[in-house]
């Protein structure tokens, strides 16, 4: 029986769409299930800041009854207006080990970022670089962090044989407290002196005043990321959306800013405790059991994902990213959560990369990013 592709119209599509990984992933695997409630939320056009400044069309595959396969196509204006380009994104990709479904789902893809003007399709992504973002290459006998995608090795096959073209790789390092001796010496020193002969201090944001810590953030994110492939400024409404996100998960621990003595931000850590290890035992549900577990989650976690780390240009020789860096080793020595992964971080970064050899770190997990050309006279088949 043929592949059928169609548009997500329906309630029942929706369902359909949101539900395929827990079935495809659930049992066997390290996969863990995000709740179903916050996939709908994140989905939708009322709830979810993307489509501000973007738009988006679901699709699944079916042999039959049988769904087989998913996709979405998403044009972000704000990425085509910074980087002044015409790219289009893929994101949410999930399928069976089925080739046929794997261009299917492609072309289709592909066919709605034609319409509409795009001359690349850039994926996945769902919806843009701060969701869950590329295939798994490597690592996937290890669990997802909050944010990562899990992916069986015959994705990156399928992808491959459909003509996708590898962009990048992202990487994840791994860091354990217990490998402090790893740790380059200088590292120490810089972030002993940062106050003293810079004075530049470290403090904690605050739950009360996390909105206005997300402005100093933003500012530092928006200069210190500007360069990194894919990026794109965060915008009112984006920081709106990612407080609130950030409240579910938020830890006065690890959210860090670096403040010179007038209390200009000049460097930020965003570290998230793995929700992850909590939305295992949820199983995809707040009910019976899942609150209860999401309210003990500080007895649960002991590990973090470093998501955001950085430092604006002119302050980047002073030593505020070990400062912040031997911060984390500090925290990690009073609280539970013991290690962590950090990035994603390009392959292509390679002094964010030197920092974490520096750091006694290893990389533990690759994502690779593809695009295809859409150009009219490929068709957007048949690869670059």
């Amino acid at each position: 029986m043929s592949v059928q592709v169609g548009s997500v119209r329906s309630r029942a599509d929706l369902s359909a769409f949101i539900e395929l990984p827990y079935r495809l992933h659930a049992n066997g695997t390290p996969w863990i299930p995000q709740l179903r409630l916050e996939r709908r939320l994140f989905l939708s056009r009322r709830f979810n800041a993307f489509f501000k400044h973007g738009e988006a069309q679901l699709f699944l595959a079916r042999r039959g009854d049988r769904v087989v396969g998913r996709i979405s196509a998403q044009v972000d204006r704000a990425f085509n207006a910074y980087q002044q380009n015409d790219w289009g994104m893929f994101g949410f990709l999930e399928l069976e080990d089925d080739q046929e479904a794997m261009d299917a789902l492609l072309e289709a893809a592909c066919g709605w970022l034609r319409e509409r003007g795009r001359d690349r399709a850039v994926g996945p992504m769902d919806f843009t670089m701060l969701d869950e973002c590329g295939v798994l290459v490597d690592g996937y006998e290890r669990p997802p962090m909050v944010r990562q995608p899990w992916h069986p090795p015959y994705y990156r096959e399928l992808c491959e044989r459909a003509g996708l073209a590898k962009v990048v790789d992202l990487y994840m390092w791994e860091l354990h407290i217990s490998g402090k001796e790893n740790v380059l010496p200088v590292i120490w020193e810089l972030a002993e002196k940062v106050e003293s002969e810079h004075g530049i201090r470290l403090r904690r944001m605050s739950r009360r005043s996390l909105r206005k810590d997300l402005d100093v953030f933003a500012e530092i994110y928006n200069e210190a990321w500007s360069r990194n492939w894919g990026f794109v400024p965060f915008s009112k409404q984006d920081l709106d959306a990612y407080a609130q996100e950030l409240h579910i998960v938020f830890d006065p621990d690890w959210f860090m800013i670096a403040e010179t003595a007038d209390g200009r931000g000049v460097g930020a850590a965003i570290t998230i405790p793995d929700i992850n290890q909590v939305q295992k035992l949820m199983k995809g549900r707040l009910l019976p059991l899942g609150w209860l577990y999401y309210l003990r989650r500080r007895r649960i976690i002991d590990r973090c994902r470093v998501g955001f780390l950085g430092v604006k240009r002119e302050y980047q020789h002073t030593g505020v990213a070990a400062a912040l860096y031997a911060e984390h080793f500090h925290t990690s020595e009073r609280t539970r959560v013991k290690w962590g992964e950090m990035g994603w971080i390009l392959e292509t970064n390679t002094p964010m990369n030197r920092a974490m050899e520096g750091m006694g770190g290893r990389i533990v997990k690759r994502y690779r990013m593809y695009e295809r050309p859409l150009s009219a006279e490929n068709g957007g088949m048949g690869g670059p």
